[in-house]
């Protein structure tokens, strides 16, 4: 067995419940990694989001990319880029940022209903893999600025561009994490519209797709996948499609889970790893203490599993496994946060995980 070493990894609290949820994280895998006998985290806080623009006059600071490159991983909490001063408003936002910088192009959302824990679709147990770098989201398309631009005050024009190369790059991670499940993968699309673009996605899907003959491959159109989300989603497996429509569908998957505030994601490279989970800065909630910290914890353990995978190291996946299940055995016994119907607060919810965690490690 490998020898488990000392992680370096950074921590971004973002805006909104960022400061409540990502603390929150931390704390659960401090206690993880302590019950799986793995050396502590030697955690790195950076600067970044509305905070940042007020001590360093940018959202996300050049120190703060320098030393990302320089750990190996890192928590990045919620931003409210909507709510920023401009010009840094209108900039490419925090998240999209340090993706296109580190060239992130998975973005793994996994979307499972706990027991006991009030979900629209009972046995949700779905991971969507969304291309994470270009499609029809704008601020993905460019070498500089962004792939959406006016050139007359009531004209607006946005790309949408589909590669072969970024097609296959996705499909190739989704077809891979299919094998190590249920072997059922589900291209979404829309090329009885976008016949070129997405027509290109779903082509290529297909193609990639008879190199792993062990997966059952299907398609659906996106208008069609929300309704079958919403019906029965405890049907599906591995999902793959574009960049926005894998954002819109993963939100749904995660309300039909449960509760957004429970939809974690990792967006990945072969070298980079960021957590970060599904929802928003909710700057409604923010400071209250009711936000759900589940789907910023679970991030923090797909991160885990990361690395876990990338070193061979099998405490750091014990300690992953150690969060799941803390986090399934503390909601099924009637602890949450008000979204899921419960009474609890986002530190009483974060407390209840990190001690059970050690009871789950001498199970």
């Amino acid at each position: 067995m490998t020898e488990s070493k000392q992680y370096q990894l950074a921590v971004l609290n973002g805006d909104g419940i960022g400061p409540e949820i990502v603390p929150a994280s931390v704390k659960i895998l401090d206690a993880a990694m302590a019950a799986a006998g793995a050396p502590a985290i030697n955690w790195t806080e950076l600067p970044l989001g509305r905070s940042a623009i007020d001590t360093h006059g940018t959202a996300v600071p050049a120190e703060t990319l320098k030393a990302l490159n320089d750990v190996d991983g890192w928590l990045l909490g919620p931003h409210d880029s909507a709510s920023y001063p401009e010009p840094h408003k209108s900039a490419l936002n925090p998240s999209g940022t340090i993706r296109k910088h580190f060239g992130l192009f998975a973005n793994i959302r996994p979307s499972k209903a706990f027991p006991g824990g009030n979900a629209i679709v009972e046995g949700t147990d779905l991971v969507i893999v969304r291309e994470n770098t270009e499609g029809f989201y704008a601020d993905r398309n460019t070498f500089a600025g962004t792939g959406e631009f006016m050139p007359t005050p009531d004209v607006a024009i946005m790309h949408g561009i589909i590669t072969r190369a970024a097609t296959e790059r996705i499909a190739h991670s989704a077809f891979q994490l299919a094998q190590s499940r249920t072997k059922q993968l589900t291209i979404v699309h829309k090329a009885n519209v976008l016949k070129m673009t997405t027509g290109l996605f779903r082509d290529v899907c297909k193609e990639v797709a008879l190199q792993y003959p062990d997966v059952t491959v299907n398609d659906f159109h996106i208008d069609a996948m929300t309704v079958h989300l919403v019906r029965r989603a405890n049907k599906f497996d591995v999902i793959v499609t574009e960049n926005m429509f894998g954002d819109i569908l993963s939100d749904l998957a995660g309300e039909v889970a449960g509760s957004l505030g429970i939809a974690p994601s990792i967006n990945s490279s072969d070298t980079h790893a960021m957590a970060q989970a599904s929802h928003g800065s909710a700057p409604d909630i923010a400071g209250k203490n009711i936000a759900n910290p589940i789907a910023m914890i679970l991030s923090s353990a797909m991160l885990l599993r990361w690395l876990g995978a990338k070193f061979g190291d099998e405490k750091v996946l014990a300690a992953a496994e150690l969060v799941e299940k803390a986090i399934e055995a503390t909601v099924l016994d009637g602890t949450t946060t008000k979204d899921m119907g419960g009474t609890s607060g986002t530190s009483e919810f974060a407390d209840a995980v990190a001690n059970r965690v050690t009871t789950v490690a001498h199970v």
